[in-house]
């Protein structure tokens, strides 16, 4: 248990850590695409944490992207909505056997596929919000529709090599 919490809380802190620091500094064509990896830590916390511990871990993630970033609320906002759509997508994407107590959701554990749909809806539903709520109209929507796409791809695509990366195969799915 104690193992969890700090494996976890060092990944809150450095997904931040490397959000502020490193990515915040890439925007690639214009600002069409700007990753935001941070999301990664509330994506993958433990399947049976409570959806009240995995809203208030988002809206804790949320403010912290937001006092670095100078955005008064909308990593907040993006980070609760993408926590509370985290237990409907994970029924969605649940494999016929369910989950087992202690799985972690991750591309090592789980298998691309899974991950890939996992991690694609909920970043993409993060990057909706937060681009839609920083533009704060439909004036430019075909714009803010194109950028959250291109960024959320890129997002995933960070977040899926950064799992690769990080996690060891712990038994073949």
């Amino acid at each position: 248990m104690i193992g969890t919490i700090t494996a976890n809380l060092l990944r809150f802190v450095l997904l931040l850590l490397v959000q502020v620091l490193v990515l915040d500094h890439v925007v690639m064509f214009g600002g069409l695409m700007v990753p935001y990896l941070y999301v990664l830590a509330l994506l993958m916390l433990p399947f049976e944490m409570p959806r009240w511990a995995v809203l208030m871990l988002g809206a804790l993630l949320g403010h912290a992207m937001d006092v670095f970033s100078g955005t008064p609320g909308m990593h907040l906002g993006a980070c609760v909505v993408a926590a509370y759509l985290r237990t409907p997508v994970l029924r969605l994407v649940a494999p016929r056997d369910g989950y087992e107590f202690g799985m972690r959701p991750n591309v090592a554990i789980m298998g691309l596929p899974w991950a890939f749909t996992y991690l694609g809806l909920l970043v993409l539903a993060h990057h909706l919000w937060l681009f839609f709520i920083e533009v704060f109209r439909f004036e430019r929507f075909g714009h803010t529709l194109l950028r959250a796409v291109l960024s959320a791809a890129f997002t995933l695509a960070l977040c899926l090599l950064v799992q690769y990366l990080v996690t060891r195969p712990q038994r073949d799915r």
